[in-house]
């Protein structure tokens, strides 16, 4: 990250240049949140003998789509209300840094709900109104987390949209344009990447704890403190891991297979315990890929049977 800011303070820079400065700004890492419930979705859907390719490759798109829209409008917006300074422990911000100019980076989250957009023209054409709410939800949702006159990321309510819709949205809407039908068993097992994924958000806001206070940015974390944090990560987890217990049965047993994941993090929980610093972006790595892990365990089990 250093030679890269290095390289644009001497320079206007190539072409590679810009390319590493853009996949900075869209933060591949955290597209695991979006890209796993869709494959748990499809898993189900192909299960049920009612996968069907096209609409799962448009869930897919899609959802990168709206998490690089996302992205890229938290680090303009973040920017825009004094969010990322100079103290921020997290990853390089590129607005902030000013590797991309502001408004660059506005046009980039711009084409890429734009992209969402036409990757949900196609799910709603096949799977009508439902699909068509949900998108449209999600788009606003990926602009309001940090735009607007109260930003929802700002206020302590992202936890619960996170676990919503990384959750039992995107699974259940994955496997709703493909079977057009929608089970229970869909819906509950979506709670198991939204709790995950809220583990991600939650190492984000604890690391950023104190910079987030003085910007007035009132995370959970910041409104109930360290503790709160480090137990909400953990029942966080917990609750994703039990999840698949509920549907143990003579037909489905292999699922458990996503309790391998659980693995990956376990050397580094205990940065949890330590003083806010740029190792926490270690555990919030780590914590993506169990949730990209996670979903391809449980997929493969689920199909398995």
């Amino acid at each position: 990250m250093h030679s890269l800011k290095k390289e644009d303070q001497n320079s206007q820079g190539s072409g590679g240049d810009s390319l590493k400065k853009w996949i900075f700004a869209i933060r591949p890492q955290t597209l695991f949140a979006s890209v796993s419930p869709v494959i748990m979705g499809s898993s189900m859907a192909y299960a049920d003998h009612v996968f069907h390719l096209p609409s799962s490759l448009m869930a897919f798109f899609g959802a990168i789509f709206i998490q690089i829209g996302t992205n890229l409008a938290n680090d303009y917006y973040d920017f825009i209300h004094g969010v990322d300074t100079k103290e921020r422990l997290g990853p390089l911000r590129v607005t902030q840094q000013g590797l991309i100019k502001p408004d660059l980076v506005k046009k980039g989250f711009m084409v890429a709900f734009l992209l969402s957009a036409i990757c949900g023209f196609y799910l709603v054409m096949r799977a009508g109104l439902p699909i068509l709410i949900i998108g449209l939800i999600s788009i606003a949702l990926g602009i309001a987390y940090t735009a607007g006159p109260i930003p929802l990321g700002y206020i302590g309510i992202a936890d619960l949209l996170v676990i919503i819709f990384f959750g039992p949205v995107a699974v259940a809407g994955t496997y709703y344009v493909q079977a057009l039908s929608i089970k229970k068993d869909v819906i509950l097992i979506g709670l198991a990447p939204g709790f995950i994924s809220n583990a991600i958000l939650v190492v984000n806001n604890l690391r950023d704890i104190e910079t987030d206070a003085c910007a007035g940015k009132k995370s959970l974390a910041v409104r109930f403190g360290k503790g709160f944090a480090r137990a909400e990560y953990l029942i966080s987890l917990i609750i994703a891991f039990l999840v698949p217990l509920f549907f143990l049965s003579k037909s489905h047993r292999f699922h458990l297979l996503c309790w391998i994941s659980f693995l990956i993090v376990i050397p580094y929980v205990k940065v949890l315990w330590q003083k806010p610093s740029p190792l926490y972006n270690q555990l919030l790595k780590k914590t993506a890929l169990l949730l990209f892990v996670y979903s391809l365990l449980f997929s493969a089990g689920w199909i398995l049977k």
